[in-house]
């Protein structure tokens, strides 16, 4: 019978050793498995390492800060910044007047090619360029029809609707290289250059009209823009600048 006096327990058991042994497990539990509250966990050794190489080499950055902006440190002695070519060898080479005012209009022509077509036939429902007589014929008639647009009858007496006026906004750089390009594209071959000039004039011209920004018309065109524009001609072999498009003197030989 057991002892009423005695805990409760295995009288073969040894309370005090058996409390220091469940102690020292639990210890080794914890480490070995590195039971830690959130938030308190150790670093990593390598945390440790780079954070000392950030810190050493913010040191010496901020140590040679005043070097980093000394033009004299960081700029050779000798170094001397190149400059840009501003002579006559620079930007593109002159070309023939012709050629450098198609190659413009061509670009130009790029708005026209949805009624006119690539190839300046009109397609049927819009009147043709090629061959056509008033883009070939007097030059003052063709640039009023390009600038206000054209309506009633065309050069061949049939009617395709209103054109619309092209000129708006149009440069007389634009106007001149566009009208020189249908003069002598899709088969068109009239040989002569609409110089800038000779442009300027026919917005003048466009500008002084009685109706000015209204298409025109055939009897109109007839009774007041019959004639070549103003201005002198320009041989199209004439070499000249394809940015200012004006001559440039032969290079001596």
């Amino acid at each position: 019978m057991q002892d009423s006096q005695k805990p409760d327990l295995d009288e073969s058991l040894n309370v005090t050793q058996s409390h220091d042994r469940a102690m020292r497990e639990a210890a080794a539990v914890a480490r070995e498995k590195h039971v830690d509250e959130g938030g308190r966990e150790p670093l990593s050794l390598w945390v440790f390492g780079a954070s000392a190489f950030i810190l050493i080499f913010a040191g010496l950055a901020l140590g040679n800060a005043g070097s980093f902006f000394n033009y004299n440190e960081t700029v050779k002695s000798d170094y001397v910044r190149k400059t840009f070519d501003s002579g006559d060898n620079s930007g593109p080479p002159p070309g023939e007047a012709l050629k450098i005012y198609m190659a413009k209009g061509e670009k130009i022509y790029g708005k026209c090619i949805g009624c006119h077509a690539p190839d300046g036939k009109g397609g049927g429902a819009y009147p043709a360029l090629a061959g056509s007589e008033w883009a070939l014929g007097e030059t003052e008639r063709f640039a009023m029809v390009v600038l206000n647009g054209l309506s009633g009858p065309t050069s061949t007496g049939k009617t395709y609707g209103v054109m619309p006026a092209q000129g708006i906004g149009m440069s007389d750089v634009d106007l001149a290289a566009v009208m020189t390009y249908v003069r002598n594209a899709f088969g068109n071959s009239k040989g002569d250059v609409v110089t800038k000039e000779m442009a300027a004039e026919a917005i003048k011209i466009s500008e002084a009209r009685a109706n000015p920004g209204s298409p025109v018309t055939a009897d109109e065109l007839k009774a007041d823009h019959l004639k070549d524009l103003p201005g002198d001609k320009l041989d199209p072999t004439t070499m000249i600048d394809p940015v200012t498009l004006e001559p440039v003197e032969a290079a001596a030989e």
